[in-house]
């Protein structure tokens, strides 16, 4: 069977180089006689490939060097808990950006360790806008402020940096890291699941100004602070050390393909596409307002909405799979990470085409 282009919001799909090489590389990496997945995360062999991959991210990335790269286990919702357990260094309140279902999830864990003030919402658009900076309500003795830069389930994202004077700006990137340059001096931390633009789940990116390590909540468990795995080069624990190595493979896929200045160009070329056919057509909808649209997830919906499990059937058999919505919100949708290839986006949209010819 031919591979299909999978439209997951993740685990999403891998560059098929990075997976070649990994099978290539399966039973002995580079004449070691072993497959990483055995190896030692002390072995010279696998700290070799630790420390390729951290100095390949903090290139594409031109992460400053008063920043630490953490390579952790947990996923992004672990760091819910771990942002406020490390950030609020005294404080008792925290700022937050409500902007869909992954900022709602980030509220609730923090709420377990401090006052947390909705600095802004778009809850009363349900969610197809970001709140407009001129209208949130900053504390200036916050600990940080947080937000979520795209929500994969709704399809909104912010495509400027938001300024929030001098208190540390913390991201959840884990659908939009590596998918164009970012300033990462602008952050105080960023952290990031890998299984959308990095590599396979179970690996978790943490990026963190050093001044902000070292002053977790007094109980805070050894594992869930940040100090602990700074001091140990992410190492203080058996590390997710295949995940670990394929991210690696990825980062240099980047580099290979011109780096996140081109992932960029074809990020935006991809999303363009797809929202340029959806908008002209009176067959498909999408409810995000334009100006703040998501470049990796673009929901759906079908005029007759009791054709949407015809279109899944009908598009799984054409090669395109998991199309399907995010249960909260129905209809469809559309993950377009890095590695989807632009052929993938045109194949989607002929479908579409010729779907809405027969039915629409």
């Amino acid at each position: 069977m031919s591979r299909v282009y999978n439209f997951s919001a993740g685990p999403a799909m891998l560059p098929e180089e990075v997976m070649k090489q990994a099978a290539s590389e399966m039973l002995d990496w580079r004449g070691s006689g072993m497959s990483v997945m055995e190896m030692s995360h002390r072995s010279k062999e696998f700290v070799s490939i630790a420390e390729k991959a951290e100095a390949d991210l903090r290139e594409l990335l031109e992460v400053p060097d008063n920043y630490k790269i953490l390579f952790l286990q947990g996923g992004a919702s672990s760091q819910f808990a771990m942002v406020p357990m490390n950030l609020l260094r005294g404080k008792d309140t925290a700022d937050y950006i409500n902007t869909g279902y992954w900022s709602k999830k980030a509220i609730a864990e923090a709420k377990r360790f401090c006052n947390v003030n909705i600095a802004a919402t778009s809850e009363d658009t349900n969610f197809t806008t970001i709140p407009p900076r001129d209208s949130w309500t900053l504390n200036p003795d916050a600990a940080y402020v947080h937000y979520t830069p795209n929500e994969t389930i709704g399809g909104v994202e912010f495509h400027e940096i938001p300024d929030v004077g001098d208190v540390p700006l913390v991201a959840d990137m884990s659908s939009t890291i590596l998918s164009r340059p970012i300033d990462v001096s602008k952050f105080g931390l960023i952290y990031a699941g890998a299984q959308k633009n990095i590599g396979p789940a179970g690996l978790t990116i943490v990026i963190v100004r050093d001044d902000l390590i070292g002053e977790a909540l007094p109980g805070t468990p050894t594992m869930f602070n940040y100090e602990t795995h700074a001091k140990a080069g992410s190492m203080y624990n058996t590390p997710p050390t295949y995940s670990w190595y394929i991210a690696g493979l990825v980062f240099e896929w980047i580099k290979r393909k011109g780096g996140l200045k081109a992932m960029a160009e074809l990020n935006k070329r991809k999303a363009e596409k797809l929202y340029a056919y959806i908008d002209n057509s009176d067959f498909y909808n999408n409810p995000v307002d334009p100006s703040c649209r998501s470049w990796m997830n673009i929901p759906f919906t079908l005029a007759n909405p009791e054709l949407d499990s015809r279109f899944l059937e009908q598009a799984k058999e054409a090669g395109l799979v998991n199309l399907k919505g995010h249960r909260s919100v129905g209809g469809m949708r559309a993950s377009i990470y890095n590695a989807m290839p632009e052929e993938g986006v045109d194949a989607l949209i002929e479908f579409m085409k010729s779907f809405e010819q027969k039915y629409g």
